[in-house]
């Protein structure tokens, strides 16, 4: 995974994709910390761009969440 995820492909999976790749990549990004730690990383962008990955699919999935309880809500009313 060397470029950034697209918010468009992220729209598409389900929210429980997303769960599995934001494990995916939190344990990426320890990966690379520990890498640049003991001085060992050679890709010093890459923690940069898996930090905004893991903003975005935090977002969206707490995007679909609001949708799923706004939806929620009206069936209720």
């Amino acid at each position: 995974m060397s470029k950034a995820l697209k918010p468009a492909d992220l729209r598409v999976k389900s929210v429980d994709e997303l769960q599995a790749l934001l494990l995916d990549l939190k344990r990426e990004q320890f990966n690379l910390r520990f890498q640049q730690a003991t001085g060992q990383n050679e890709g010093a962008s890459r923690v940069r761009v898996v930090r905004r990955d893991i903003a975005r699919i935090k977002t969206i999935v707490a995007q679909a969440a609001q949708k799923t309880a706004a939806a929620g809500a009206a069936a209720n009313s």
